[in-house]
């Protein structure tokens, strides 16, 4: 089940944008009219993307998009009648995946949407690799302090002190981080 949220102050590019969304195959269309109902619905409805207009009451779409993304990692699409370079500026720091122009043609939504789709998946999976590097990092330096006290410690080779560790890990069925981390607390 594919849901958006659609914020425009103008119910008839709204209504409009909810027909074609529809034809699209989304099954749950939620609207409003100004960017801090956007915000308070996306955060408490948390559909699968948001399209925003950037001219908006209350507060303008970057802001909204910047808003929801600080909570949801969704594709946002923003909506412009000018898309002057400091529009598109602002647009990439707020997260925000793609920009259509009003007013747009049908033929250019269905690609916007899955670009969206498809470029907030990419996104998510870099943050995670880039977690996952910070964490074996991390883990790595915990490994190589332990190593240097056991060397200290115990008048050990590098790798005397490696295999150490490996076997403590082994037999007490721990991570390398955990005995790591249990020989830093004996220190």
């Amino acid at each position: 089940m594919r849901t958006v949220l659609i914020c425009d102050d103008e119910p008839i590019i709204r209504m409009s944008l909810k027909k074609r969304l529809q034809e699209l195959g989304f099954d749950e269309i939620m609207e409003c009219g100004d960017g801090e109902a956007a915000v308070k619905t996306a955060l408490a409805r948390m559909p699968d993307m948001v399209m925003l207009d950037v001219a908006m009451p209350k507060l303008d779409g970057i802001s909204a998009a910047r808003e929801i993304r600080k909570k949801l990692k969704i594709p946002i699409l923003l909506l412009t009648a000018c898309y002057d370079q400091e529009t598109v500026r602002k647009a990439k720091e707020a997260g925000v995946a793609a920009l259509l122009t009003k007013p747009f043609r049908d033929q250019d939504l269905w690609p916007a949407i899955e670009l969206a789709f498809a470029h907030a998946s990419e996104v998510e999976e870099l943050k995670e690799e880039v977690e996952d590097l910070k964490e074996s990092i991390e883990t790595r330096k915990v490994i190589e302090r332990a190593k240097g006290v056991l060397m200290q410690r115990q008048a050990l080779t590098e790798p005397e002190a490696f295999r150490k560790m490996q076997k403590l890990a082994m037999d007490k069925r721990k991570s390398m981080r955990q005995i790591a981390e249990a020989i830093l607390l004996t220190e």
